[in-house]
């Protein structure tokens, strides 16, 4: 019997090597795709969310999980994790990185929370509340930002949120009462129908101001049935807040 010589163990090596290697290709091919984001949304998070003063470790942790590039037009993803509003179609944006963790730190949401979120637009915003809560509800009047947004959240795997189509202004009274409720476009002053959703002691983080111009970001806590205490959280700048004027 003739021994095999090293070459020829080591071809036979470097044969079932590359076995090895054209086996994996479809497994390879199927890995996902945000690995190539990891370190972007790294550097989104430390230098322009931590950097800016957002402290709590729960925001942080759902800012780094959810991938802000599957929440825009394949187009932009190239400048997903730039600390600005990208457009989604339809005259809507997604939010600047940097706001998105703010509303959300100033939420204060727990683990058990129940959030309604107004302005579902992307998806984005659900998706980072839905790391971090028990359930979110999320309703866009725009249908086609709804379907859209639906879809997505189902494919990322987002099985907390449901997306309704509707009008905002009035919220889901037949899915309240809300403990936390984030508005994400600006009306000219504070929905009661929203207020009145919220359970007490619940938050509202909602813009307001004048279409076309800067608005302030208002932090809003029940304290009883009849009163609430707003806090500033300073200027922004959102989407006008739509309404169904049919």
């Amino acid at each position: 019997m003739r021994t095999p010589n090293r070459h020829t163990s080591f071809a036979r090596r470097l044969l079932t090597l590359l076995s090895f290697i054209v086996s994996s290709l479809p497994l390879l091919a199927n890995q996902p795709a945000e690995d190539a984001f990891i370190g972007e949304r790294e550097r989104m998070v430390e230098r322009t969310i931590v950097a800016r003063g957002v402290e709590d470790e729960g925001v942080l942790a759902a800012m780094r999980a959810v991938l802000r590039h599957e929440f825009v037009p394949v187009a932009a993803r190239a400048q997903a994790y730039g600390d600005f509003p990208l457009p989604i179609g339809f005259g809507q944006t997604i939010s600047q990185p940097f706001i998105v963790a703010l509303m959300t730190e100033a939420a204060a949401v727990t683990p058990n929370d129940h959030v309604l979120e107004v302005g579902t637009g992307s998806g984005y915003q659900a998706a980072v509340l839905a790391e971090l809560v028990e359930r979110v509800d999320s309703i866009e009047i725009i249908g086609a930002l709804a379907e859209r947004a639906r879809n997505d959240l189902e494919r990322l795997g987002y099985d907390n949120v449901t997306v309704h189509h509707g009008d905002g202004y009035f919220g889901l009274e037949q899915e309240a009462p809300f403990d936390a409720i984030l508005v994400t476009a600006a009306p000219d002053h504070i929905p009661q129908p929203l207020v009145r959703q919220l359970k007490v002691g619940g938050r509202m983080v909602i813009p307001v101001g004048p279409v076309g111009s800067y608005q302030t970001l208002w932090r809003l806590v029940r304290v009883s049935e009849e009163q609430v205490q707003l806090e500033n959280l300073g200027g922004v700048r959102f989407v006008p807040f739509i309404r169904d004027t049919r």
